[in-house]
Protein backbone atom coordinates (compact mmCIF):
# COMPACT_ATOMS: atom_id res chain seq x y z
CA UNK A 1 0.00 0.00 0.00
CA UNK A 2 1.52 3.41 -0.43
CA UNK A 3 1.75 5.64 2.09
CA UNK A 4 0.10 9.23 1.99
CA UNK A 5 2.83 11.97 1.47
CA UNK A 6 1.70 15.05 2.91
CA UNK A 7 2.14 18.16 1.30
CA UNK A 8 2.05 20.90 3.75
CA UNK A 9 1.94 24.87 3.46
CA UNK A 10 3.48 26.70 7.30
CA UNK A 11 2.39 30.60 7.23
CA UNK A 12 3.82 31.78 10.22
CA UNK A 13 6.27 34.74 10.82
CA UNK A 14 8.17 33.51 13.58
CA UNK A 15 11.58 31.77 12.23
CA UNK A 16 11.74 29.75 15.75
CA UNK A 17 8.26 28.43 15.12
CA UNK A 18 9.20 27.27 11.61
CA UNK A 19 12.44 25.83 12.36
CA UNK A 20 10.70 23.69 15.28
CA UNK A 21 8.19 23.28 13.14
CA UNK A 22 10.20 21.71 10.27
CA UNK A 23 12.44 19.22 12.85
CA UNK A 24 9.14 18.33 13.75
CA UNK A 25 8.08 17.21 10.62
CA UNK A 26 11.43 15.77 9.67
CA UNK A 27 11.13 13.47 13.02
CA UNK A 28 7.55 11.63 12.08
CA UNK A 29 7.16 8.68 10.58
CA UNK A 30 4.65 10.55 7.88
CA UNK A 31 5.91 10.99 4.45
CA UNK A 32 6.06 15.19 4.14
CA UNK A 33 7.18 18.24 2.29
CA UNK A 34 7.15 21.50 3.34
CA UNK A 35 6.66 25.28 1.80
CA UNK A 36 6.62 27.99 4.15
CA UNK A 37 5.42 31.78 4.10
CA UNK A 38 6.25 34.49 6.43
CA UNK A 39 2.95 36.34 6.61
CA UNK A 40 -0.49 36.50 5.40
CA UNK A 41 0.34 38.90 2.37
CA UNK A 42 3.02 36.01 1.24
CA UNK A 43 0.30 33.19 1.88
CA UNK A 44 -2.50 35.18 -0.25
CA UNK A 45 0.12 35.52 -3.14
CA UNK A 46 1.35 31.80 -2.97
CA UNK A 47 -2.85 30.60 -3.15
CA UNK A 48 -3.54 33.28 -6.01
CA UNK A 49 0.10 32.22 -8.18
CA UNK A 50 -0.47 28.51 -7.42
CA UNK A 51 -2.63 26.09 -9.31
CA UNK A 52 -5.68 24.16 -8.62
CA UNK A 53 -3.50 20.77 -9.24
CA UNK A 54 -0.38 22.26 -7.66
CA UNK A 55 -1.42 23.44 -4.16
CA UNK A 56 -0.47 22.40 -0.62
CA UNK A 57 -2.64 18.83 0.98
CA UNK A 58 -3.36 21.59 3.96
CA UNK A 59 -2.00 25.09 5.76
CA UNK A 60 -0.92 25.18 8.94
CA UNK A 61 -2.02 29.05 9.63
CA UNK A 62 -0.63 31.19 12.49
CA UNK A 63 -3.34 33.78 13.63
CA UNK A 64 -0.82 36.75 14.45
CA UNK A 65 1.13 37.58 11.59
CA UNK A 66 2.09 41.03 10.10
CA UNK A 67 0.53 42.67 7.24
CA UNK A 68 -2.46 40.57 7.14
CA UNK A 69 -3.37 38.10 9.95
CA UNK A 70 -4.26 34.60 10.42
CA UNK A 71 -7.94 35.52 10.79
CA UNK A 72 -8.10 37.65 7.86
CA UNK A 73 -6.73 35.19 5.74
CA UNK A 74 -9.33 32.80 6.68
CA UNK A 75 -12.01 34.87 5.48
CA UNK A 76 -10.36 35.73 2.38
CA UNK A 77 -9.38 32.19 1.47
CA UNK A 78 -13.10 30.84 2.23
CA UNK A 79 -14.32 33.40 -0.49
CA UNK A 80 -11.91 32.05 -3.29
CA UNK A 81 -14.32 29.50 -4.98
CA UNK A 82 -11.02 27.43 -5.75
CA UNK A 83 -10.19 27.36 -1.91
CA UNK A 84 -13.74 26.81 0.07
CA UNK A 85 -12.94 23.46 1.21
CA UNK A 86 -9.06 24.14 1.54
CA UNK A 87 -8.03 21.89 4.85
CA UNK A 88 -6.80 24.55 7.11
CA UNK A 89 -5.57 24.07 10.82
CA UNK A 90 -5.21 27.19 12.78
CA UNK A 91 -1.75 26.74 14.82
CA UNK A 92 -1.93 29.55 17.57
CA UNK A 93 -0.17 30.32 20.94
CA UNK A 94 -3.91 30.98 21.89
CA UNK A 95 -6.28 29.07 22.90
CA UNK A 96 -9.12 31.37 24.01
CA UNK A 97 -12.78 30.14 23.87
CA UNK A 98 -13.87 32.92 21.61
CA UNK A 99 -11.33 32.84 19.41
CA UNK A 100 -11.29 29.25 18.59
CA UNK A 101 -15.22 29.73 18.20
CA UNK A 102 -14.59 32.56 15.74
CA UNK A 103 -12.03 30.16 14.22
CA UNK A 104 -14.62 27.39 13.60
CA UNK A 105 -17.53 29.37 12.03
CA UNK A 106 -15.39 31.19 9.59
CA UNK A 107 -14.21 27.42 8.13
CA UNK A 108 -11.29 26.47 9.63
CA UNK A 109 -10.94 22.43 9.70
CA UNK A 110 -9.20 21.93 12.95
CA UNK A 111 -7.33 24.12 15.74
CA UNK A 112 -4.28 23.67 17.25
CA UNK A 113 -2.71 25.56 20.42
CA UNK A 114 1.50 25.43 19.75
CA UNK A 115 2.75 23.75 22.34
CA UNK A 116 5.85 25.19 24.26
CA UNK A 117 7.53 21.43 24.49
CA UNK A 118 8.98 19.81 21.39
CA UNK A 119 7.74 15.84 21.60
CA UNK A 120 4.22 17.64 22.23
CA UNK A 121 4.90 19.51 18.84
CA UNK A 122 5.74 16.47 16.83
CA UNK A 123 2.27 14.60 18.29
CA UNK A 124 0.01 17.59 17.87
CA UNK A 125 1.20 17.49 13.95
CA UNK A 126 0.56 14.12 13.41
CA UNK A 127 -2.56 14.11 15.21
CA UNK A 128 -3.96 17.12 13.34
CA UNK A 129 -2.27 15.21 10.07
CA UNK A 130 -4.00 12.01 10.68
CA UNK A 131 -6.89 13.62 11.89
CA UNK A 132 -7.58 15.46 8.66
CA UNK A 133 -6.74 12.72 6.66
CA UNK A 134 -9.11 10.20 8.12
CA UNK A 135 -11.69 13.25 8.26
CA UNK A 136 -11.45 13.67 4.44
CA UNK A 137 -9.71 16.71 5.22
CA UNK A 138 -13.28 18.16 6.29
CA UNK A 139 -14.13 20.28 9.33
CA UNK A 140 -15.15 17.83 12.12
CA UNK A 141 -18.03 18.32 14.77
CA UNK A 142 -17.55 21.40 16.78
CA UNK A 143 -16.49 18.87 19.72
CA UNK A 144 -13.13 17.41 17.79
CA UNK A 145 -12.10 20.79 16.76
CA UNK A 146 -9.35 21.32 18.76
CA UNK A 147 -6.92 18.85 18.49
CA UNK A 148 -4.60 18.42 21.79
CA UNK A 149 -0.95 16.35 21.79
Amino acid sequence: MKQQIYNILLADDDDDDCSFFEEALDELSLETTLVTVNDGVQLMDFLASTSENDLPDILFLDLNMPKKNGSECLTEIRQIERLKSFPIIIFSTSLDAEIVDVMYEKGATFYIRKPGDFSKLKSVIQNALLAASENNFKQPARASFVIQP
